[in-house]
């Protein structure tokens, strides 16, 4: 059945064109936005995609307007997607925090209430919004993945549980051990429930850990900020790095002095993140 989508704005840019579209998802019952930036066409095969996931309180046009991504995308031939870091709106549970509620979905499915009505962001990315992308946009069925902090946890446990779809994975500052620190633990108390057991499917450092020993590989990059202020309390990358490095799987753990978790150092190193999963997608 065809999905419907709505343009909602339009810009042409490094010879493309960064458009931003709404529909409604059955996934999460529920109006959803997301931007894309369609490269200018290099020849007549349909161009590979990059999912970008943002984090805490941001929305699809973060990345969008702060990142400087596109002139790579254009140079290179990438498609990148932006979709929302949660269900919207009036009827949609939310919180007064900014780490749970709308803007902060965890990427996960919700299985408690009041959240489990809309809070379905796992199905969405996995099902929903690639099959609607691919009906709409003519691209390939090469995709990789990247994100920031939240989006960073999403990058990487959307890839690690399904290593068929993605060629790489990139992040950003992520949260790689969700069930471990503040952030995820209260986000999978309010979405999951209290049985811990029902989080580890949705931490990174515990998917890695379990993935079997014949699995096929694919690499990663993380780049973190040593001034990240999230850092030692929510971040700990270098946990994920040493699981990586016991189970020899390709992850790079790059740690960028002076850095912090900003934008501005997303915009510093999104280059190198394009170029990374490009030398994997062509």
């Amino acid at each position: 059945m065809s999905i419907s989508i709505e343009l909602l704005e339009e810009h042409r840019m490094f010879d493309g064109w960064q458009q931003r579209y709404r529909h409604f998802s059955s996934s999460l019952q529920c109006s959803m936005t997301f931007s894309i930036y369609l490269p200018p066409p290099r020849d007549d095969s349909p161009p590979p995609v990059v999912y970008w996931l943002s984090g805490l309180t941001c929305n699809d046009e973060n990345f969008t307007t702060k990142s400087g991504a596109q002139r790579i995308a254009a140079e290179l031939g990438i498609v990148l997607v932006m979709p929302d870091t949660s269900p919207r709106g009036d009827d949609v549970a939310n919180d007064e925090g900014y780490d749970l509620g709308q803007g902060a979905g965890f990427y996960l499915n919700a299985t408690q209430s009041p959240w489990a009505a809309h809070f379905r962001m796992y199905d969405y990315l996995i099902d929903e919004l690639p099959l609607l992308v691919q009906e709409h946009f003519n691209i390939s069925d090469r995709q990789s993945i990247m994100g920031h902090s939240m989006g960073g946890h999403g990058a990487l446990m959307l890839a690690l549980r399904n290593p068929q779809r993605f060629r790489s994975a990139s992040a950003f500052a992520p949260i790689v051990n969700p069930c471990q620190v503040p952030w995820g633990r209260k986000a999978f108390t309010a979405y999951l429930g209290a049985d811990e057991s029902q989080w580890l499917q949705y931490d990174s450092c515990h998917l890695l850990s379990s993935l079997p020993s014949e699995q096929e590989t694919f690499p990663i990059l993380v780049d973190q900020g040593d001034s990240d202020q999230f850092l030692a309390d929510q971040l700990q990358p270098a946990k994920l790095a040493e699981l990586a490095r016991q189970r020899g799987w390709p992850l790079q753990l790059r740690v960028q002095p002076g850095y912090d978790h900003s934008y501005y150092t997303i915009a510093s190193f999104v280059e190198d993140h394009l170029r990374f999963h490009a030398a994997r997608l062509f």
